[in-house]
């Protein structure tokens, strides 16, 4: 360690309580921050339902049914009250994160390096672009996709001997698809992720091609856990997450070229330093009084 990062860590570091008196802070801004968006949610809660019912509008178009008369319902007096929170404590996580995770960086900064600083900043642009993109990717495809799949099991019509038609509850249709947000969400971080462990040397692209079938296979298994029992949704969240864990060891064979090059550059730097003429004793060269 060099004497600049010594330096760098002494200037650092700080008592315990100032510690705590900074965690305090941050966490007083992150919660205020969620306690605003959760409000904000809540005020707006019908019409942020209303618009994650599209998806479901369009499902029932796919299969042939009115699109412009979708039938939710609720068998409890207070449960679309309580969906109506849950709906607004997801909104209100969701548009307070940028704000979390800029308190949680400022408390972690200090007690980083500065080239350190500079590598962690991206990515913590980047996890909620990704995660956003997942939840894009539920709203306008998988969600429409799981929907009809549920919808074309109806029977419906005079031919039918029994009239058997889907009327989702407003807690049910809520958590369906905020299961499939978080699922995408979380999966599309995967590349944050392990690109994070390759820098610091928790992975490395080698480890994740060898585990390449184990990932493959573990894959499949956590799309049947966190998605509904049904092979779209499974399978729809098992190839992206293939395809990302792809993406994951191009990023980890990246970090390796880069912290390569790195040490190449460094050890050059010190053997010309070593190389170079050690400068002329004046005293040496002075002539003759």
């Amino acid at each position: 360690m060099s004497a600049a990062e010594d330096d760098e860590v002494e200037k650092s570091s700080a008592p315990l309580i100032e510690h705590l008196i900074e965690l305090r802070s941050r966490l007083i801004w992150a919660i205020g921050a969620f306690f605003i968006a959760f409000l904000i949610c809540f005020f707006f809660a019908k019409e942020i339902f209303n618009f994650l019912v599209v998806p479901f509008q369009w499902a029932s178009r796919w299969a042939g049914l009115n699109s412009e008369q979708v039938d939710l319902i609720y068998t409890a007096p207070q449960e679309f009250f309580f969906t109506q929170i849950k709906l607004a404590m997801f909104g209100g996580l969701v548009l307070a994160f940028p704000m979390i995770a800029m308190q949680v960086y400022k408390f972690v900064a200090p007690g980083l390096y500065r080239n350190e600083r500079r590598a962690f900043l991206p990515f913590l642009i980047a996890s909620p672009i990704l995660f956003l993109i997942g939840g894009a990717l539920v709203y306008f495809f998988f969600t429409p996709m799981v929907m009809w799949f549920f919808l074309s099991m109806q029977q419906v019509g005079p031919d039918a001997e029994v009239q058997i038609s889907l009327l989702p509850r407003v807690s049910e249709y809520l958590g369906l698809i905020m299961t499939l947000i978080l699922s995408f969400g979380l999966v599309f971080q995967l590349p944050v992720v392990t690109t994070l462990m390759a820098r610091v040397g928790l992975l490395s692209s080698h480890a994740l091609v060898d585990k390449r079938k184990v990932a493959i296979v573990a894959a499949f298994v956590v799309a049947a856990v966190l998605t509904p029992p049904d092979p779209i949704s499974q399978i729809g969240l098992a190839l992206p997450t293939i395809l990302l864990y792809e993406v994951s060891i191009w990023s980890a064979r990246m970090v390796e070229r880069k912290r390569e090059e790195e040490r190449r550059a460094a050890e050059a730097a010190e053997a010309a330093e070593k190389d170079a003429p050690a400068p002329a004793d004046a005293g040496t060269n002075a002539g003759p009084a």
